[in-house]
């Protein structure tokens, strides 16, 4: 069989992790682009990659590509899709869309077009329409418009794969797991002495860094317990779901977690209803006797041994507190990782440069991310 084409779409400033991961299962092909990363492989790989991929926000599968400069041309285009390949009049389906740089600029209007030609397709067909099911449908489309051309693609993942299921709670400006876990990926820990999070939050770092630790799969966590029938991804609902494929794969996983970890990962808070939240969360994800939460002040941080990564997201001053107050806490913990953690190496993140200067210490390497349309950096400071 040929390979398949596919699409992990990606935050700006991961697409080269998003790229290694892919690699890294077996994935063909990979090439980064601005916005995700295009690669091949068969349904072994479309699977692999949403049962292994952390820094990723989901995987699209394109069946369709073509040009759209009016309303009446995208009807026509979609209509002549062969929708009977991917689903029968009895699927439920849902169209997401977005556009830019288009003659068509309203997403709503043109994922109704799109309904539209995919409905009387059946309906000249079969004599019935299929039922669009927003909340919970068997096929979501996934439509992008760009300088008047579109592409239909098949979304493999069905909630974002940042929804790895154990946050159930979340402490104020949270991260997006895929976010800590790109995070997680350029600190690369290589499991041996300390990984600190002085300022845990309701633990999303921590619990990242542990799953990274124990190669445990995020996608096992959307997967329930054993071989279980959860539904956890869009393809599972898909016709030519291969379930026996499925099962190989996630049973292949589980056997390739660790069970233990040589070094030991800590998360601290001054906040105990944050200690709570992060500890609730650890053990949802089944990890709570890989790592420990506690109590405690960044400020009063004094890490035992010589060796390990400090590891934190910083309060911008956009949400969680204003600039002024936060020039403190900044100076502040740059003295403290001068003074206490020498033999560490420190990555903080922030997404406000001028607080950042308040740090006082040399970076030794920076990074550009995103946290949404907030540009960040995070910086590593090797300490001596």
């Amino acid at each position: 069989m040929a390979n398949m084409r596919f699409f992990a779409t990606a935050a700006k400033g991961t697409e080269s992790l998003v790229a290694q991961e892919l690699t890294a299962i077996g994935a063909q092909k990979v090439r980064p682009t601005p916005g995700g990363v295009h690669f091949e492989g068969g349904w072994e790989t479309l699977y692999r990659a949403n049962l292994w991929l952390r820094t990723a926000n989901r995987v699209l599968m394109p069946i369709a590509e073509f040009p759209c400069p009016t309303p009446e041309a995208l009807y026509e285009n979609a209509r002549n899709v062969r929708w009977r390949d991917w689903m029968t009049v009895d699927t439920t389906f849902a169209i997401d869309c977005n556009c830019r740089d288009s003659q068509i600029s309203h997403s709503h209007y043109a994922a109704l077009k799109i309904k539209d030609a995919i409905v009387d397709q059946f309906r000249d067909n079969t004599g019935r329409r299929p039922n669009v099911d927003r909340r919970r449908p068997s096929l979501q489309i996934n439509a992008h418009i760009a300088k008047d051309r579109c592409v239909l693609s098949l979304d493999a993942s069905g909630d974002r794969l940042h929804l790895r299921g154990y946050r159930r709670q979340a402490t104020d400006a949270p991260l997006r797991e895929t976010l800590a876990a790109a995070i997680v990926e350029l600190v690369a820990w290589d499991n041996e002495g300390m990984f600190i999070d002085p300022m845990c939050g309701s633990g999303t770092i921590i619990i990242e860094a542990t799953l990274r630790a124990m190669n445990h799969a995020p996608g096992l966590l959307r997967c329930g317990a054993g071989s279980s029938g959860q539904v956890g991804f869009g393809f599972q609902r898909w016709r030519n779901f291969d379930r026996k494929l499925w099962v190989r794969l996630t049973d292949e996983a589980r056997a390739e977690v660790r069970e233990k970890i040589p070094g030991r990962i800590l998360g601290y808070d001054i906040s105990r209803p944050a200690i709570r939240v992060a500890s609730e969360n650890a053990k949802i994800a089944g990890l709570e006797k890989h790592l420990r939460f506690m109590r405690g002040d960044a400020l009063k941080l004094s890490p035992r041994g010589h060796r390990g990564v400090i590891v934190c997201n910083l309060p911008y001053g956009e949400r969680t507190g204003e600039v002024e107050e936060l020039k403190s806490l900044y100076s502040g913990l740059g003295d403290v990782l001068k003074q206490r953690c020498a033999g560490y190496t420190a990555y903080l993140f922030t997404g406000n440069l001028k607080l950042a200067k308040w740090i006082g210490l040399r970076t030794a390497k920076r990074f550009t991310l995103y946290n949404g349309p907030i540009e960040c950096r995070l910086l590593k400071y090797e300490l001596f």
